[in-house]
């Protein structure tokens, strides 16, 4: 069975050659039907002829029975259209197939919207319903096929560079991050819970104890957020950490990453649709001094704010380590509590918190934050005067992070990483308004799974397995 884009071979010209795919369209010209047949390569023109055989006048009605999105197999001979027959449009324009036999495979209802179209104008209850369908129309195909390149792309950048890729657990503790966790409950403890990653933040860590060195990860988080068009309640970051390096060193690492992967990326493209990076090196700017003239910490850089094809990377530095928060009258950390200070505001920890700046640096493209990351605090005694400024006692602390504490005390070499948004970074590269144009099956603006019907009610023998009791608000 050969690909549809695989037909292009000028030695195939003339050769059998057998496809399957859908039915994208079919005309009825009289004397000839002819059919688009679609894979995920793309489309082939097929050709069916009037004939008094009865073999040939089989395969014509069988042809004239045909419907959209019917699932069919052909075999027969490649050979060019006749000349003015050639279609522009399409890379196997210049071709077609005069088929021979044919099977149906699967015959398919009338679909609830069309999908040779661009499928944005669909409701999106609809489309998150039938996402197998919205799967099928040309955009949506693109933009996974693109996801799969990239992250591929990432895979074999890193691993070249020494990088080991490691899985770390889904299934893991509640711990205070800054969002709410999604929780789990434990069958075999009762009582007791598991929480969703919001980010593999304290395992990369203890990966650079256990010496590693050079950790990445396609990895999974979840976050009980309210959604909205750039946040899903599961999104996928590349997570990456590093041993002995300082914050010029991660930097550059993501840059050249990211030059070279839109540089891939642009392969193939035509002129007006290839992306430029304005600036390499990314700028550096100074999280006062872009709050002062932006009046934001995520600044849209480009020169033509219209235009999608310019790509205005920067990174925000020097941030303040904490943030005051009036109503828990207490520090809450800019980025997250693992942050280190920059150490020649150490001192000032004690006496003027608000004066300490942090060794973290976000990501930010055409406006969007699609990064942040820091070099971490890998001194024991300023991780508990951390805990101590935000609210976490040291009971807590021990309670919360006595695992990671206690790794420290074996040997801790100073460490890195950045974590960074691949959802965001994609729809902003496919010129999409919302990450879920990006994800194969995300989930709607109120974190439904209409396809799936999720979240949904479980029996009472799960709940009562699992010791746990709903109980219902009383109607007012």
């Amino acid at each position: 069975m050969k690909k549809i884009e695989i037909l292009k071979a000028p030695k195939l010209i003339g050769k059998k050659v057998k496809l399957a795919g859908w039915v994208n369209s079919r005309r009825d010209m009289g004397q000839v039907i002819f059919i688009d047949l679609r894979d995920r390569s793309g489309i082939m023109q097929l050709v069916f002829t009037s004939s008094s055989e009865k073999e040939k006048k089989e395969l014509r009605d069988l042809a004239d029975s045909l419907r959209s999105e019917y699932v069919i197999e052909v075999e027969g001979k490649l050979q060019e259209r006749p000349e003015g027959m050639e279609n522009p449009k399409l890379e196997t324009g210049k071709l077609e197939v005069e088929v021979e036999k044919m099977k149906i495979l699967a015959k398919a209802k009338t679909l609830p919207f069309e999908i040779t179209k661009d499928t944005k104008s669909v409701e999106e209850e609809k489309r998150m319903k039938y996402r197998y369908l919205d799967l099928r129309s040309e955009r949506m195909r693109k933009n996974i096929i693109c996801r799969h390149k990239a992250i591929k792309f990432i895979r074999d950048f890193l691993s070249e560079k020494d990088f080991i890729e490691i899985e770390t657990p889904i299934l893991t503790k509640s711990t205070p991050e800054g969002a709410r966790d999604y929780i789990v409950p434990s069958r075999q403890q009762p009582g007791k819970f598991y929480a969703l990653p919001q980010s593999p933040q304290q395992y990369k860590q203890l990966l650079m104890v256990a010496g590693m060195e050079k950790y990445f990860q396609i990895a999974r988080c979840f976050r009980d957020e309210d959604p909205r068009g750039d946040r899903q309640p599961e999104h996928t970051q590349l997570d990456l950490e590093m041993s002995f390096v300082s914050q010029d060193d991660i930097l550059e690492l993501i840059e050249s990453l990211y030059s070279a992967l839109i540089k891939k990326l642009n392969q193939k493209k035509k002129k007006k649709d290839k992306k430029k990076i304005s600036q390499i090196p990314f700028p550096k700017l100074d999280y006062a001094e872009t709050i002062k003239k932006y009046k934001t910490d995520r600044p849209d850089l480009r020169k033509d704010k219209s235009d999608p094809n310019e790509l205005a990377f920067c990174w925000i530095v020097n941030w303040p380590l904490f943030e005051w928060n009036a109503t828990e009258k207490r520090w809450d950390p800019h980025h997250h509590i693992f942050t280190a200070p920059i150490k020649k505001d150490l001192p000032l920890l004690e006496k003027s918190p608000d004066k300490v700046h942090s060794e973290q640096y976000d990501l930010v493209l055409n406006g969007a934050e699609v990064g942040g990351g820091s070099i971490r605090i890998s001194d024991p005694k300023t991780q508990m005067k951390i805990f101590e400024l935000v609210g976490i006692s040291k009971n807590e602390a021990e309670e919360k992070f006595g695992h990671l504490l206690k790794a420290f005390e074996y040997g801790v070499p100073p460490h890195g990483g950045i974590a960074a948004g691949l959802d965001r970074l994609l729809a902003i590269l496919k010129k999409e308004s919302s990450i879920r144009e990006v994800i194969a099956f995300p989930k709607t603006g109120d974190g439904r799974d209409p396809m799936m019907g999720a979240p949904a009610d479980v029996t009472k023998e799960q709940l009562k397995e699992l010791q746990i009791e709903i109980k219902k608000k009383p109607k007012k």
